[in-house]
């Protein structure tokens, strides 16, 4: 055996020239690195908001249409006699003009069969108001107080000295409320400015009233 062989014999194995050894990866095939990672934390926290105000807002909706479902319920049962109140109204005003219907020399001229009459319908008044107010029907008698569009109906305008234009100087009906819901306005004259300044006056207001 020659020196060269013998050099040859012991020269160790290399990954290249070992059959064995497992493929090198070219710096061309090898994958990209991983992209940045994706922040998570940040991602899970908008998710949670996003689901928060989802569920706010269906609590919110549900609560609002459990406080419709009340109200209707109460207005309902507070409302139910609407059309009946309206028919009693007209009761109590025939129960007012038998009153005023009635001459005044007659309530005071001693007769008893007129001051036992008068007694009686005016108790049967008093009663059907109190039972009005007992259903949450209340009668509107506005004097002297600013004209209220809500509550009264003007049927006339008159200039009154001393009072302020708008201001109720007569009532010709009253008006009656249910629960704070108007079922008649009360009809009634307003004073207006000055005749000398408005080319006269249309009515004349009952004093007496």
């Amino acid at each position: 055996m020659t020196n060269h062989d013998a050099e040859k014999s012991h020269t160790p194995e290399t990954p290249e020239n070992d059959p064995l050894a497992p493929e090198s990866i070219s710096e061309e095939s090898a994958p990209a690195p991983d992209a940045a990672p994706v922040d998570r934390t940040a991602t899970l926290e908008a998710e949670v908001a996003r689901l928060k105000d989802h569920v706010l807002r269906a609590l919110a909706d549900a609560d609002n249409t459990r406080k419709r479902a009340v109200k209707e319920r109460e207005d309902a049962t507070k409302f139910a006699v609407t059309g009946f109140a309206r028919d009693m109204i007209e009761m109590a005003d025939n129960f007012r003009r038998a009153i005023e219907s009635i001459p005044e020399e007659l309530k005071t001229g001693g007769d008893p069969l007129i001051v036992n009459l008068m007694a009686g319908i005016e108790a049967m008044e008093r009663s059907l108001l109190k039972n009005f107010e007992k259903h949450g029907i209340k009668k509107i008698e506005p004097m002297g107080v600013p004209f209220d569009p809500h509550f009264h109906e003007v049927m006339f305008e008159a200039p009154v000295p001393g009072k302020a234009p708008g201001t109720v100087i007569q009532l010709l009906e009253p008006g009656y409320v249910l629960n704070d819901r108007l079922l008649r306005p009360a009809r009634v004259g307003v004073a207006k400015a000055d005749s000398a300044e408005n080319g006269g006056s249309s009515h004349k207001v009952d004093e007496s009233v």
